[in-house]
């Protein structure tokens, strides 16, 4: 069974023994059960906050601000939904794992971005954030002598899922707007304090107690690559190569490549030491690269080969495929193919590979070069070639550009307005010369062609070591806040870290806390190393989640719906407006905008969970 089904089975279970205790009167008058939800109520701590609302000047200005904040998110939580709504509906995208009803749930273990390995981090963020919401709310009524009826939390199977506030209806209703709107408010400001007390510590001391430990991160290891075969596994450090030391991602392939042999020794950060024999894995490969399958590509189905690009075998190379000669020349590493690429009298070259699910061999030949497209509006889109084409650049001012990198060293001494030659291929291995004139680059480095989704090697994207890097130096540097842009930017980042590998695929990896998998990868420094490795992570993971929930517990509620604080603001909110209207039926008119308002964000998020897979 999948965790789903024994949480789901977990949870009737429980259901059914709180029921059966509740009928039997085995829970005291403060304890409700309404199927699998718990609620505790009290009355206790309505002193504690008639004594801390003494100050109501201060918390009335405090107030304002809330509902100031609120607003600003009320009206942009309102444009973005509404947006990606009509996104969705225009051109409805295909489903993924964030759209997966088990994701919406903020359970570690259901949730697939949320592992059990940080649920006590995740639950304290959640009753920090309950606590603070609820008890704003109830500190803004004793303030404006509203009073409290009871308080309590509500649980689901014993995991906090709300807290409560229930105020007394009587004493709401007879509340000015101003009074009532303030109290809304003051749960979201709370979770707003506590999102930049947890992520102001957590940008200061904890992550500047935290470095990226020397050597390359392995987040993991391709199938059948060559790291495969040996004992290096995910969560290793590679500190050296050979002789060469390596001290962070970026010089594993500069290590690699200046190895000068395909066999390889490898040293970990634990002291062991491993041998690889690298061979040419196919890890990606572009749709209409000239050398892919024929299924939805640029694949040749004859039986010549040569010059015509056609395969001498009916199938193109595929990803898990391994590469083992370029034109008859055995290889075994990137540079080698590249080499021999370079060394052919042709820009059309036979590529002899290991199919990576039968083992037979296959020989594919094509145009090698720098596939991409032509941007629109650049150089390339002023000559024959229209916008979106998709082209091969074979050579660039008379240089052979077989990675992109060739590309941008043909670049480099060239100056804005000087006119160059570049030679494009056809996939039956045509070639033609175009003139073209450089403009300055669009990011003020260097010289532009015109070219985007640029990929060298006609596309096909080879790795002969067959490890994949964890960027641990990225989320540390998310963590830190130092991104630049702004902070809204950093709280964005913040926000998609634990599903950061589907916002953006090229980080291969989620980030959830400091865990046993990347825990590796860093080290406690400075003083607070003080209370060790383990003390230093559980403290970032702590701030991390409780900042992480607060911040999201403060835009939900803002959503313009009820019963959310967001819905009652916008009924006081377009109270106070309709109520200067010349109209008799300000009541019909307040309730026909918050009802429309509200069913507009319910479909809105119904569109965001189930429209992908509706729509298609």
């Amino acid at each position: 069974m999948s965790t789903l089904s024994w949480v789901l089975a977990g949870v009737a279970i429980y259901t059914a023994v709180v029921i059966a205790a509740d009928r039997r009167g085995l829970f005291p008058d403060a304890i409700s059960v309404s199927g699998p939800l718990l609620t505790i109520h009290t009355k206790r701590g309505r002193r504690f906050l008639t004594r801390l609302a003494r100050p109501k000047r201060f918390w009335r200005a405090l107030g304002n601000i809330g509902v100031g904040s609120a607003l600003v998110i009320m009206v942009g939580t309102f444009v973005l939904l509404i947006y990606q709504s009509a996104q969705i509906i225009e051109s409805p995208p295909t489903q993924s794992t964030l759209q997966s009803p088990q994701n919406v749930l903020v359970i570690p273990g259901v949730n697939e971005f949320l592992p059990l390995s940080v649920a006590p981090e995740i639950v304290l963020g959640l009753l920090i954030g309950m606590v603070v919401h609820e008890g704003g709310h109830g500190l803004l009524c004793r303030v404006e002598d509203i009073d409290i009826d009871s308080m309590g939390v509500a649980l689901v199977a014993l995991i906090p899922v709300g807290a409560f506030v229930e105020p007394n209806e009587d004493d709401v209703e007879a509340a000015d707007r101003g009074p009532r709107t303030r109290m809304y408010a003051a749960g979201i400001l709370n979770n707003l304090i506590v999102t930049i007390v947890a992520f102001g510590l957590l940008f200061g001391p904890v992550v500047g107690a935290i470095a990226v430990a020397d050597g390359a991160s392995v987040g993991g290891v391709y199938p059948n690559s060559a790291v495969d075969d040996t004992a290096i596994t995910a969560g290793d450090r590679i500190v050296m190569i050979d002789d060469q030391p390596v001290d962070s991602n970026a010089d594993l392939q500069a290590a690699l490549a200046a190895a000068g042999s395909p066999t390889v020794s490898v040293t970990l950060a634990d002291g062991t030491e491993t041998t690889v024999e690298q061979r040419p894995l196919v890890r990606s490969m572009v749709a209409d690269s000239p050398f892919a399958t024929a299924d939805g590509s640029d694949s040749a189905d004859s039986g010549d080969s040569g010059d015509s690009g056609d395969s001498g075998d009916s199938t193109g190379i595929t990803t898990d495929d391994t590469i083992r000669a370029v034109d008859g020349t055995a290889v075994q590493t990137t540079a080698e193919i590249r080499a021999a690429v370079a060394a052919a009298d042709s820009t059309v070259v036979e590529f002899t590979a290991e199919d990576g699910e039968t083992g037979e061999t296959k020989r594919v030949a094509g145009p090698v070069g720098v596939i991409g497209s032509v941007a629109r509006d650049g150089p390339l889109a002023a000559t024959d070639a229209e916008a979106g084409d998709r082209l091969i650049i074979t050579a660039v001012a008379g240089e052979r550009t077989i990675a992109f990198d060739d590309l941008e060293a043909a670049l480099a001494e060239t100056t804005p307005g000087e006119e160059i030659e570049i030679v494009t291929a056809t996939d039956d291995g045509d070639t033609e010369t175009t003139t073209v004139e450089l403009t300055a680059h669009p990011d003020g480095t260097g010289t532009y062609i015109g070219i985007t989704d640029a990929t060298g090697l006609s596309g096909i994207g080879v790795d002969s070591f067959g490890v994949q890097p964890y960027p641990a130096g990225t989320y540390l540097s998310i963590l830190g806040g130092d991104i630049g842009d702004g902070i809204a930017v950093v709280l964005l980042f913040l926000l998609i870290l634990p599903f950061a590998a589907v916002v953006d695929p090229t980080l291969n990896y989620n980030f959830a806390g400091f865990v046993d998998a990347n825990m590796g990868f860093y080290e406690a420094v400075g003083p607070l190393a003080a209370i060790g490795d383990g003390g230093v992570f559980l403290l970032a993971n702590v701030l991390f989640w409780v900042g992480w929930i607060n911040i999201n517990l403060a835009l939900f509620n803002c959503i313009p719906a009820f019963p959310l604080d967001g819905g009652h603001i916008l009924r006081t909110s377009t109270e106070a407006i309709v109520s200067r209207l010349p109209t008799t039926a300000k009541p019909t008119l307040t309730r026909a905008v918050t009802t429309g308002v509200g069913l507009m964000m319910l479909i809105s998020l119904v569109l965001m969970v189930f429209g992908p897979r509706l729509l298609n």
